[in-house]
């Protein structure tokens, strides 16, 4: 095996080890020792295997460390996004390309649930994932009876 260079999303850390999951492809590694992350964290960089087994990994560069926020705010959603939704059937997901950088996903849900699908969006790992993988600064999660939009921003 060889160096790994990419965006991983740090899912797992205590004081003796860290796992990793690669942003482009889901791979999971297992990092031998912590470097000092913390899980949520997303670490752009390189990862080497550890001889002689290769099964667990050691971080040899890091790039960047940060910390991608994803919140529920207090705002209704677009107008763009409303429009949207009314033509989507509930349970339906579609995604808009931002103009600029970042990407809109607007999911229809049954009204008495929308507040359920936004916890859930917000403590999905996917959706930091998903914003590490976009390589966007913050994730806001707007919503409306039956409506969530979820929309990765630059900073």
């Amino acid at each position: 095996m060889t160096a790994i260079e990419g965006t991983f999303l740090v899912t797992n850390a205590d004081d003796g080890s860290a796992t990793l999951r690669n942003v482009a492809d889901s791979q999971v590694l297992t990092l031998s020792d912590n470097p000092g992350v913390e899980a949520g964290e997303v670490v752009e960089g390189t990862v080497e295997p550890e001889p002689p087994m290769e099964v667990t990994y050691t971080v040899t560069e890091v790039a960047e460390r940060r910390t991608i926020p994803v919140e529920t705010v207090d705002l209704a959603p677009t107008t763009q996004t409303t429009e949207i939704a009314a033509e989507q059937a509930p349970g339906e997901l579609t995604t808009v390309e931002r103009a600029g950088e970042g990407e809109v996903h607007v999911l229809t849900v049954p009204e008495d649930e929308t507040a359920e699908a936004a916890t859930d969006v917000v403590e999905d790992e996917a959706t930091l994932s998903r914003a590490a993988r976009l390589g966007v600064d913050r994730v806001e999660v707007r919503t409306a009876a039956g409506v969530v939009s979820v929309r990765y921003l630059p900073d």
